[in-house]
């Protein structure tokens, strides 16, 4: 919804003041807080990107997973503050040993077309997410998830039948593990794991994500999907808790250029923004207090280097890699390139991730001037220098941030080490392609969080792992990969993990985000407390204005 709409509303709400009617402002009231309800409960909202898919099993990016948790529900769910909810299922027990979880399903739970939803259809999703058929990125989830045979499974070594997944019956969903996982429940939140409606598919095949195709069951249907423009999602009235639900219609504007988008706000035409330009925060939040947010998010910004048979040559020495991570200010970029609340990494995983406790990495304590000098020799030992320059091509996803970051790496490479770098910037699906083929020489990265718990980073550390787009290969971070997915406390070794990672400059870790968004005073409920981001938007409201 529109400032203009909204006060539009406001001005119709007053008449009615003005006319004797018993509302004390014309509107409802939010059922729990009171709050009296704008008329108009639609909101538009900016993103960078377009959706690389809003299939749930084929979803890789933050964006494309918070469409998917409003069009479908999980097993579980959560609350504002990332604590797991009952979603279609009501609760779940564990087995004594922990490797089993049994889901029971509520039984009024709905397709949008009015087909109840049933535990085969959370059998059949998965099934999907796993088949090599499917091609999912995200088909290796389920083997951190501990599902037992997922490994053979998306392998195709196995049937699918094969796989920890089944329905004794229409309401009863039963894993399967390899090992106890304490996080397992909050994992179903992630929507690979969520139902499909197998006919639908069956039916359209790659075409049944159209609006006109599409089936689903959560809180709200697709209502139209134009790439690279716009996608809106509008109230399902199939949804089970549809009588709680507020928000009636959502829409998703995809802006590249996130000065624009931050220009339609303050005009009145966007309630969010998802991606404030860099560096504008301070000015931002001075100007609009309470509508500047600079939020926790469990997401590192990183640069990968090309370690594959495509990759340059100098990429392979881990005296350029350590030259090249040693001379990035990360100070400089987090506190004058974006200045938004960002904090310098020097590992993957995440400061806020719980439990978790960061490594020693030596040149983390050590200052720039120090460890600009320690890049300089490895650099010449290396071989590199002023009579034999290295050249390098920084590729990003279009984005102004991406960009500045971009920059200042570039000026720092240069004038510590006299590297010449250019800048590519490519639309964000080209941009994946182009990175997961290894068709480049060091790229951005950023990884978000799926799940509170270390490993949903450092698998990623992984020879293994589909985003390792670097392609390298340490057999020490396999093994301890492997021994922390059955240890009591894996913790040490997630940490282990990281310090080989940081060791041998596998990838340049450069910050740790904080979500910088604008979002509008009326927009209520805004689950600004949740590590992960993740947002559901039958869960806002919008207030009416005073």
């Amino acid at each position: 919804m529109t400032f203009k709409t909204k006060l539009l509303a406001s001005t119709a709400a007053l008449l009615i003041v003005t006319g004797g009617a018993v509302l004390a402002d014309g509107h409802a009231t939010h059922p729990d807080t009171g709050v009296a309800l704008a008329s108009d409960q639609s909101f538009t909202y900016s993103i960078l990107d377009d959706f690389p898919s809003i299939d749930p099993a084929l979803v890789e990016d933050v964006e494309g997973a918070s469409v998917a948790r409003d069009l479908f529900e999980g097993l579980m769910t959560e609350d504002a503050n990332g604590a797991v909810q009952p979603g279609v299922a009501t609760g779940f027990e564990v087995s004594e040993d922990g490797l089993t979880y049994t889901f029971t399903l509520r039984e009024n739970a709905k397709w949008s077309n009015g087909d109840p939803v049933v535990a085969g259809d959370f059998v059949y999703g998965l099934q999907r997410a796993a088949n090599p058929e499917t091609a999912s990125e995200y088909a290796w989830y389920l083997e951190v998830m501990g599902v037992e045979n997922a490994a053979a499974v998306t392998a195709g070594d196995m049937p699918l039948d094969a796989l920890g997944i089944s329905a004794p019956d229409d309401f009863t969903v039963v894993y399967t593990n390899d090992a106890p996982r304490p996080y397992f429940p909050q994992m179903t939140t992630f929507p690979t794991t969520f139902p499909q409606h197998r006919a639908t598919i069956e039916a359209h095949g790659d075409q049944w994500t159209r609006a006109e195709n599409m089936v689903s069951n959560g809180a709200y249907v697709l209502s139209d999907y134009v790439p690279a423009e716009k996608l809106v999602r509008s109230r399902n009235a199939m949804y089970w808790d549809n009588d709680n639900t507020i928000i009636e219609e959502i829409t998703a504007l995809i802006i590249n250029d996130s000065n624009q988008a931050l220009t339609l706000y303050l005009a009145g035409e966007i309630d969010v923004v998802m991606d404030v330009p860099a560096g504008q925060f301070p000015r931002l939040n001075a100007e609009y207090p309470g509508e500047a947010l600079s939020l926790p998010s469990s997401c590192t910004y990183y640069y990968q280097f090309n370690q594959s048979d495509s990759g340059p040559e100098a990429l392979k020495d881990v005296r350029v890699r350590q030259a090249l991570s040693l001379a990035v200010n990360r100070d400089i970029i987090t506190d004058n390139v974006l200045a938004g609340g960002q904090r310098p990494s020097w590992t993957l995983t995440h400061w806020a991730i719980a439990g978790w406790e960061q490594p020693e990495i030596a040149v983390a304590s050590m200052t720039q001037d120090e460890r600009n000098a320690m890049a300089v020799e490895l650099m010449a030992e290396a071989g590199y220098g002023d009579d034999n320059p290295l050249t390098l091509e920084i590729v990003y996803n279009t984005s102004d941030s991406h960009q500045s970051v971009a920059v200042a790496v570039g000026q720092m490479w240069k004038q510590t080490l006299g590297v010449d770098v250019t800048l590519a910037n490519q639309e964000w699906a080209t941009f994946l392609d182009t990175r997961g083929e290894q068709n480049y020489e060091v790229a951005r990265g950023g990884w978000c969080a799926d799940y509170n718990e270390p490993s949903t980073y450092t698998d990623l550390l992984t020879s293994g792992s589909a985003y390792n787009d670097g392609k390298y290969i340490d057999a020490d971070i396999d093994a301890l990969a492997q021994e922390a997915k059955f240890a009591e406390d894996a913790m040490p070794l997630y940490r282990e993990m990281e310090q080989i990672a940081s060791d041998n400059a596998y990838f340049l870790p450069i910050y740790h985000y904080a979500s910088v968004r604008m979002i509008a005073p009326d927009m209520e409920n805004w689950p600004t407390e949740n590590l992960l981001q993740n947002w559901y938007s039958k869960d806002l409201y919008i207030s009416a204005s005073e």
